[in-house]
């Protein structure tokens, strides 16, 4: 059987762009029902500026009261040296670091220019290796950007090479405003592999315009490493204009469990943890499998 890590993104990614802001107690819940439900990979917190994301603040707390597992390695974003203290001194098992593929979201989402991103990326994954912990990198918007339009495959590759100098453990190739298709999903592979063959690809996808899962399942055939996913399909990007729709894991997993492809994750587990946090957010959960359940048997 083939296999594949599911990253649960939910406790980050999945809370970042909602109107409501979670307590500590219900983000460690979240937290806890992810582990729960077998995963191994969670993007945990964010260590950027609770006031330009509320929804994040809290990251220390939070940190404080998951449960610790060999097993489990909680993984926290950031975009700065103070981001990437603040994680350390937390504790977590990995560091995500964003460079964004274009200028004018560059300087939206994170306030520097491409270069500067690249340069914070290589110093921030060097000194984590350092301290003894695993440095990712996501290349946001490598599908397209909502200022600038289409994003050229080479660019993304250009990219892919200058982060692959610094050895980061895993570069991430994310379709931050749900506008890929499986053709991009396929060229960008392509040249990712090409500019970084010793470093595995993880890929994220949103489910903007219901393209998320055809773009997922891609994505495995052409050798993924690990993708990401919300509990729910909750989530989204708040410096993006419409950027809706993480793709849900319980949805992820089942289409994964249907075609032979192990994750160890449960997605009846998920099932319930998103309907839980549909109560918590008070929001309609946006993923199928709740609805209409597993393949009916007998």
């Amino acid at each position: 059987m083939a296999a594949v890590q599911l990253v649960e993104v939910g406790p980050r990614d999945g809370l970042q762009n909602e109107d409501a802001v979670l307590s500590i107690d219900d983000k460690i819940e979240l937290i806890e029902r992810s582990v729960a439900s077998g995963a191994k990979r969670i993007e945990a917190v964010s260590f950027v500026n609770p006031k330009r994301v509320p929804q994040m603040a809290g990251a220390e707390e939070v940190m404080a009261g998951v449960p610790r597992s060999d097993s489990v390695s909680y993984i926290g974003l950031v975009l700065n040296r103070r981001g990437l203290e603040r994680a350390l001194e937390a504790r977590v098992d990995e560091v995500n670091v964003v460079v964004v593929a274009t200028e004018e979201f560059s300087r939206r989402n994170q306030g520097c220019s491409v270069d500067e991103a690249v340069a914070a990326a290589h110093d921030i994954v060097r000194d984590a290796r350092a301290a003894g912990v695993a440095g990712t990198v996501t290349i946001a918007a490598a599908f397209g950007c909502p200022f600038s339009g289409e994003v050229d495959p080479a660019t993304v590759g250009e990219l892919v090479a200058r982060i692959a100098e610094c050895e980061p453990a895993e570069i991430a190739l994310a379709d931050t405003i749900g506008v890929g298709v499986p053709a991009q999903v396929r060229r960008l592979s392509e040249v990712a592999s090409r500019n970084a063959p010793n470093i595995p690809q993880r890929w994220h996808f949103h489910n903007t315009r219901n393209t998320g899962y055809a773009n997922a399942l891609t994505a495995l055939e052409v050798g993924a490493h690990a993708l990401d996913a919300s509990i729910g399909g909750f989530g989204g990007c708040p410096f993006a204009p419409a950027a809706t729709g993480n793709i849900a894991s319980e949805d992820l997993i089942y289409a994964f469990d249907r075609s032979g492809v192990d994750t160890g994750v449960n997605m009846n587990v998920l099932v319930e943890a998103a309907t839980w946090l549909g109560g918590a957010l008070a929001k309609s959960i946006p993923a199928q499998l709740g609805r209409a359940g597993g393949f009916p048997v007998g």
